[in-house]
């Protein structure tokens, strides 16, 4: 059985609130954006356990180790309680990709009520990396549903939204307009019918990777590995890549970036989430070594 982690500090000694969260690489620094979830608890919706939405944190660091707060990204918007960021709203899986042609910072989010039924994206820019984020409002993605979602940016400085759709029962795949603000055509089906969310998507060698979990609402499941050649498919899924006690649990975590190794380009960093649903402040997290044995994504336990 594995023991709760320790909680990860900024240089200041507050523990780190970016659950969820996304990587950005910009002039020299990382900034990670995630949930500022420094609330109480509540039992309130379809997922049971809730904290009043404050807004997407924004940290940044030179070294991926210490980090430091630099404020909200985007706030809610506590004057209007019909907007998509009232605190009685949700703010969910933040992630941010610059995009050269309009020099934009452009964020994308998960936005939702309570029990979920909104299902919609919320798009925001800024000119700076650490924000402020001017929201420019919600959106269903080609008419389709969306919850947990994550952003790619090519090599091509092409943008795609991956989302959790049909009642998460499929992931869709949408590349972005040239302005990164809307879609630019229809979305490719991914995984039908097989349940998958928190998607974290990379390239590695020439190909696509994605990371993905089951749908178990706070609870942890088995990760899923899967790589093409096209980001738009055909998948080739390998199964779960979690090695070590408590790999079907995928570690009792779940799966929200990939990051590259800097100091060895044959690896990546695979980051996950461990959710601690009865006190959702103090979920903390796990980054771990990805390495690849022929097609197949491996992710070792280590203490």
């Amino acid at each position: 059985m594995l023991g709760h982690s320790t909680p990860w500090l900024d240089v200041v000694g507050h523990p780190i609130q970016a659950h969820g969260g996304g990587f950005l690489r910009h002039g020299g620094r990382w900034y990670w954006y995630g949930e500022d979830k420094s609330g109480p608890t509540l039992r309130l919706g379809v997922c049971g356990f809730r904290v009043d939405a404050i807004g997407v944190a924004c940290y940044s660091s030179t070294d991926l180790v210490n980090w430091r707060r630099e404020g909200l990204a985007l706030s809610a918007e506590a004057a209007d309680p019909e907007h998509d960021l009232h605190p009685c709203k949700v703010m969910e899986r933040p992630k941010v990709v610059y995009n050269q042609r309009t020099k934009q910072f452009v964020m994308w989010l998960h936005v939702d009520e309570v029990d979920y039924k909104h299902a919609a994206c919320g798009v925001a820019v800024a000119d700076r990396p650490e924000g402020p984020f001017r929201y420019l409002g919600s959106q269903r993605p080609c008419g389709e549903e969306s919850r947990d979602m994550t952003l790619f940016q090519d090599e091509d400085g092409s943008a795609w939204l991956i989302h959790s759709s049909e009642w998460n029962k499929t992931l869709h795949v949408v590349r972005l307009s040239d302005d990164y603000l809307k879609p630019a055509g229809g979305f490719i089906a991914l995984f039908a019918g097989q349940s998958r969310e928190a998607p974290a998507i990379f390239r590695h060698g020439g190909r696509y990777h994605i990371l993905t979990s089951g749908c178990s609402g706070w609870d942890p499941n088995a990760a899923e590995h899967a790589w093409a050649d096209r980001i738009e498919g055909p998948w080739t899924v390998t199964g779960n890549p979690c090695r070590g006690p408590e790999a079907e649990l995928t570690f009792r975590a779940q799966s929200t970036a990939i990051l590259p190794d800097p100091h060895d380009p044959t690896r990546a960093i695979a980051c996950f989430d461990r959710w601690k649903k009865e006190d959702l402040q103090d979920s903390r997290y796990l980054w771990l070594p990805l390495h690849f044995v022929g097609d197949a994504a491996i992710v070792d336990w280590l203490e």
